[in-house]
């Protein structure tokens, strides 16, 4: 159990290092928001932020879930003890 559970995390911090380039918008989004900036629009000046912004709220939760999970098993512990 605890070899199947290192595996896990080793794969998943692997998984989280080794990243690769993304774009945050789809091709016709992205040309439009580029021509716009051009052409002295400011549309597109805070569209990759509020991307990252509701990005942020699924990790939240991720985070969440994760402290909650550990408190419950460091209580379980110290009642075992």
């Amino acid at each position: 159990m605890r070899k199947l559970l290192f595996l896990s995390f080793v794969i998943t911090i692997a998984a989280l290092l080794i990243g690769t380039d993304a774009e945050a918008q789809c091709a016709m989004c992205k040309a439009v928001v580029e021509s716009n900036q051009k052409h002295g629009g400011g549309i597109g000046a805070g569209l990759n932020s509020g991307i990252l912004y509701l990005m942020a709220i699924p990790y939240a939760m991720v985070f969440g879930g994760g402290y909650f999970w550990y408190r419950q098993l460091k209580e379980r512990a110290k009642l075992e003890s």
